[in-house]
C-alpha cells in the first residue's frame, strides 16, 4: 500500500513515520527544500512540544469531539513515551511546558528526520503540489509537469499562519476541491493592534501585568504575563492568547477592547495609598518626577495624560483623592480599543480551517473522499500557547498515520 503524506512538518512527519512502522509505503511531499521548518521557530527555537496540563479547554473549534477522540488514540503519555523512545529526554518547567532537555528545537527535528531516514521513507522536496485527484481508487498528486500516484494520502499542509515558513493555505484549496467545506481561517495567538496616537512613544516597555479582552462590557478573557507595549499596540503571551477570542469577535463585527492591569498584585485602594503616601513624602516634586522610580519613565507622560492632566508641572503634594484616583485607574485598569491585529507572518497558528463534520472523529478520515486523510493546522482545531497545538500536530498525525496504514 502506497501512501502520501502532503505536508512535511510536524503533523506529515510523526504520521508517515507511524504508518511506516505499520507496514505501508509512505513518500513525504515537501514544497520547501528540507522538511520540518516551522518546527525549528517553535518555542522561540527550544520547541515546546507538549504540556502537562493538556485539556480539552485548552482547545478552539467547531467540534470538541474529534479533538476528545484523538486525544484518545494519542495524547500526553503516548507523547512523551514516543519522543523518549526517539531519544527525546524532556525537560518540564514550572508551568507544565514540556521542552527538549537540550533546549533547541533542532533536537525534535533531528530525531525525526533520523526515523525518517531510518525507516527508509521518502522525501520529495521542492515540491508543491496544485492538484490532487481520486479516481478508480487511486490518487494522483500533481505538479506543474510531474505526476505521483498513491493508494491513500494524508493531507497535512498546515494553515495559514507563518506563510514564510511554507503553510500558505495551499492545502484549504486542495480539499475544497474535493467537496470539503472550509471555515474561514484567521490568525491566533498574533499581536494586536491598537487605538492611539501615542504607541511610538511607549514602544519597546516591557512589565509584568494582567490583560483582558472585553466586548459588549463582558470579560471574554482574562491572562497574565509579560506585556509588552510597541509601535502598532501591544504584544506578548497573554496578547497572544486573548487575540484568537479577540479576532473572532471583531470577525462578527463587534468592538473589542482590551484592559491592562500594570499593577496585578496591588488592589486599586492600596495602590491608592501607596501614591498618596509617594506623593506625601516628595510632594515638592511635579507629577512627571513624582512617578519616576514607580513606574517607566517613557510611560510617564503618556499615563498622565491618558489619566486626564494637561499640566503635568502640578506639584504633587497638591493631588486630592480625586487626583490620585485617576492616575490608580489609568495603572490598574488602562483600556484600549483594538482596531487590527498583525499579519499571517506573525502568527503562529490559523483559526479556523476544514470542517470537522465532514471528517470521521476516531480515524480522521474524510466522509467525502474515500483513503483521504488529515491532521494538523490545517483542521478547524487550534490551541492555546504553550505546546498545545504542536499536541494536536502530533495527535492527529499519530491518528491519521495509523489509521491509513489499516
Amino acid at each position: 500500500m502506497k501512501i502520501a503524506v502532503i505536508g512535511g512538518g510536524a503533523a506529515g512527519l510523526i504520521a508517515a513515520i507511524v504508518a511506516r512502522k505499520s507496514g505501508a509505503e509512505v513518500t513525504i511531499y515537501e514544497k520547501m527544500n528540507r522538511v520540518g521548518k516551522k518546527i525549528l521557530a517553535t518555542g522561540n527555537g527550544r520547541c515546546n512540544y507538549t504540556n502537562m496540563n493538556l485539556s480539552l479547554n485548552c482547545y478552539h473549534g467547531n467540534n470538541f469531539n474529534h479533538v476528545e477522540k484523538v486525544f484518545e488514540n494519542f495524547g500526553l503519555k503516548k507523547t512523551l513515551n514516543f519522543f523518549e523512545e526517539l531519544g527525546i529526554y524532556p525537560y518540564i518547567d514550572e508551568s507544565g511546558k514540556v521542552y527538549p532537555n537540550s533546549l533547541q528545537a533542532s533536537s525534535i527535528l533531528d530525531v525525526l528526520r533520523y526515523e525518517v531516514e531510518r525507516l527508509n521513507i521518502e522525501e520529495i522536496t521542492d515540491f508543491e503540489v496544485k492538484e490532487l485527484r481520486y479516481s478508480k481508487g487511486k490518487f494522483s498528486i500533481i505538479n506543474d509537469d510531474t505526476v505521483f500516484y498513491a493508494d491513500k494520502v494524508i493531507l497535512c499542509t498546515g494553515g495559514k499562519a507563518s506563510p514564510q515558513l511554507g503553510s500558505n493555505g495551499e492545502g484549504y484549496k486542495i480539499a475544497q476541491n474535493l467537496g470539503h467545506r472550509i471555515i474561514e481561517p484567521f490568525p491566533a495567538l498574533v499581536q494586536l493592534k491598537l487605538k492611539g496616537k501615542f504607541f511610538k512613544r511607549i514602544a519597546g516597555i516591557r512589565f509584568d501585568g494582567n490583560v483582558r479582552a472585553i466586548t459588549n462590557n463582558k470579560t471574554i478573557r482574562i491572562e497574565d504575563g509579560e506585556i509588552l507595549f510597541t509601535e502598532y499596540g501591544i504584544s506578548g503571551p497573554p496578547i497572544l492568547q486573548i487575540s484568537r477570542m479577540a479576532i473572532e469577535e471583531m470577525n462578527k463585527g463587534e468592538t473589542v477592547y482590551v484592559q491592562v492591569d500594570m499593577f496585578p498584585n496591588i488592589e486599586k485602594n492600596d495602590l491608592y495609598e501607596i501614591l498618596r503616601d509617594r506623593f506625601s513624602k516628595i510632594g515638592y516634586k511635579n507629577l512627571e518626577d513624582s512617578l519616576i522610580g514607580f513606574i517607566n519613565k517613557k510611560l510617564i507622560s503618556v499615563a498622565l495624560n491618558e489619566a486626564g492632566f494637561e499640566d503635568h508641572e502640578t506639584l504633587s503634594k497638591n493631588l486630592n483623592k480625586k487626583n490620585i484616583y485617576k492616575i490608580v485607574n489609568i495603572l490598574k485598569e488602562w483600556k484600549f480599543q483594538v482596531n487590527g491585529h498583525n499579519a499571517w507572518q506573525q502568527a503562529q497558528v490559523t483559526a479556523g480551517g476544514i470542517d470537522l463534520s465532514e471528517v470521521w472523529p476516531e480515524t480522521l478520515e474524510s466522509k467525502k473522499v474515500k483513503n483521504l486523510y488529515f491532521a494538523g493546522e490545517l483542521l478547524d482545531v487550534d490551541g492555546d500557547c504553550g505546546g498545545f497545538n504542536l499536541q494536536w500536530a502530533w495527535s492527529s498525525g499519530y491518528t491519521a498515520g495509523y489509521k491509513a496504514s489499516k
